[in-house]
Formats: structure tokens, C-alpha cells, sequence
């Protein structure tokens, strides 16, 4: 288990003010907030790489030493994945996964690296130098390398930004699996939150270096305080409705009457089909835009849905 107590971190300005968390074996935690909150400086922490002002971190037990202490920054059982990515750049795509593994007898480390490079769809390049992969590549060359040591804790910093959505479903796929099999514990950090809805068990939500709110995914994609704090998860619905400001998902709603059911009457604008379901455009009285979601046919003729709460 991973245990930050209390960690704060200031140079010029304070970047961090008493942070503490715990992220259990076999757990993963998402980190969501806007660029600036504190999340990469927050990870560096975790991972040993950057000193706090104050505070600490333990894995099991044992202190995570950071540089001004360590000689050697890092800890063995931790791998943290960000956007500097810490290649050999001119070493090859399999050398550079390889040599995280020289350990491990000839038959099983290549078994190993090929079934990496394939995760991560880089097996067709195996042999080009990392210097001359685009930045996706080797982003994901660095999750392979952070793979392939089989560590307790992986950190991950925006691990799905330059991934098309086939590619990070089955990245997901993978991360949980490990969860499951292995019992390694994640923590991902993001500022688009939606990324952590499939994944995460358990979602901190950050600003101006502090954690302002956490809960389970659905809880704070359905039930969220404010709207700047719903935008982080998705798209969000803002009605004013009898004197009172109402915040409802693309999804929380029945064109047909029910009895929690608050009733709003809207004008029709557009439709996209976006491959699975449609994105459907009103507009109110006052003009507010709204978008609902349908699955099999557009809601061309609705005027009047009821909005209706998950629960």
C-alpha cells in the first residue's frame, strides 16, 4: 500500500498544501483537475524523483526517499511513466524494453518484450531507434518499459493522450487485467476525467494543489457540486428551472412522463450521429443549449423531456 501524509511542496509559490491519500494493492486511483492543480508534481513525489517541503511518502511501510536524500532518485518497486518518457533514444524499440528485464532467463525475456511491443503496437517498428518515433510512440514505448518491470505501483501521467480510442480500450483492458492477476496498483492523472470512469476505482479531484473532493467514478460523474467540477468528467447540462440552477448528464432524462420527473420543454436544433449513439442539440426558452443522448434514432420530434436524477 501507498501512503502520502500530509505532503506539501513550495518553491516561488506553493504547489502543493497537504496532500494525503492511500492507494491500496491492487487499486487504481485517478487524479483529475486542470493543468496547474499539482498533479505531475504530486506523481514525481510518489514516485521518489521529486523532494516535498514537508511531509512523506511510504510503499508497505518503507519511506520513499526522495533525491535530497537518495542518491540515486526512484524506487525500485515504483515506475513512473510521464511526458519526459526517460528513453534510451538511441538505443531500438526491443532494446529499450529488453534492458528493463536482463534478469530474466533469454526464452522468457523475449517472450516478454514481444508480448509488450505487441500491447502497445509497436512490434512493426521493434528494430527503429526511439529518437525517431513520433511523441505517441514513444509514449507508449515508455508504458512497455514501465510494464515490463512488473512493479507494485505504476504512475501514469495523461497515459491515454496520444492514443486513438481503439488503442486505449485495449490499454484499459490490459491495466485491469494486471489489476486482477497481478495485484498491481495504478494512479492515474489526467485533466480530462471521462478517461478515468472505466478505469479508476476511486477519483481525487484537484485545484491549486489540494484535493477538494474524492469519490467512486459514478458518484462524481452523476452527483457533481459545481459545474466547473462536472465539465470535468464530460459534457453537462445547466437549466435554470424555477428560480434554481439545475445540472443534469446527456443521459438523465425520459421523453416520457415520469414521477420524479421534472419536466422541460425545448426546441429541437441538430443531431450527429457519433457512431453508437446521437448527440442530440436543443435549445430552451432562454436559450440554454442542452444535449441528449439517444441510442437507435435521433429525437428530431421531442419537445418536452423529464429530467430525472440518477440515483
Amino acid at each position: 500500500m501507498l501512503n502520502v501524509e500530509d505532503v506539501s511542496l513550495q518553491f516561488d509559490r506553493v504547489i502543493l498544501e497537504g496532500i494525503s491519500l492511500t492507494v491500496k494493492e491492487g487499486e487504481i486511483l485517478g487524479i483529475v483537475g486542470k493543468s496547474g492543480a499539482g498533479k505531475t508534481s504530486l506523481l514525481k513525489i510518489m514516485s521518489g524523483l521529486l523532494q516535498p517541503t514537508s511531509g512523506k511518502v511510504e510503499l508497505h511501510g518503507e519511506s520513499v526517499r526522495g533525491p535530497q536524500i537518495k542518491l540515486v532518485p526512484g524506487h525500485p518497486e515504483i515506475q513512473l511513466v510521464n511526458q519526459d518518457f526517460h528513453l534510451d533514444t538511441y538505443h531500438t524499440v526491443e532494446e529499450n524494453v529488453r534492458e528493463q528485464i536482463l534478469y530474466l532467463p533469454l526464452k522468457e525475456r523475449e517472450q516478454l518484450v514481444n508480448e509488450l511491443l505487441e500491447l502497445v503496437e509497436l512490434d512493426e517498428i521493434k528494430h527503429q531507434k526511439a529518437t525517431t518515433l513520433s511523441g505517441g510512440e514513444q509514449q507508449r514505448l515508455a508504458l512497455a518499459r514501465a510494464l515490463a518491470c512488473e512493479p507494485k505501483l505504476i504512475l501514469l501521467d495523461e497515459p491515454f493522450v496520444h492514443l486513438d480510442g481503439r488503442l486505449r480500450s485495449k490499454l484499459v483492458k490490459y491495466l485491469l487485467d494486471l489489476k486482477e492477476i497481478r495485484g498491481t496498483s495504478f494512479v492515474l492523472v489526467s485533466h480530462d476525467g471521462a478517461e478515468m470512469l472505466a478505469l479508476a476505482d476511486k477519483i481525487l479531484c484537484m485545484k491549486k494543489g489540494r484535493i477538494y473532493r474524492q469519490g467512486k467514478p459514478k458518484d462524481l460523474f452523476y452527483r457533481p457540486r459545481s459545474i466547473e467540477e462536472a465539465k470535468l468528467f464530460g459534457p453537462i447540462n445547466s437549466v435554470l428551472i424555477e428560480g434554481k440552477r439545475l445540472l443534469f448528464r446527456a443521459d438523465e432524462f425520459y421523453t416520457d412522463d415520469v414521477s420524479d420527473g421534472i419536466p422541460l420543454d425545448l426546441t429541437f436544433d441538430k443531431a450527429i450521429f457519433t457512431g453508437g449513439i446521437h448527440e442530440n442539440y436543443f435549445y430552451t426558452s432562454r436559450k440554454e443549449s442542452v444535449v441528449l443522448y439517444s441510442i437507435n434514432n435521433a429525437l428530431t420530434d421531442v419537445q418536452k423531456v423529464y429530467i430525472s436524477k440518477k440515483k
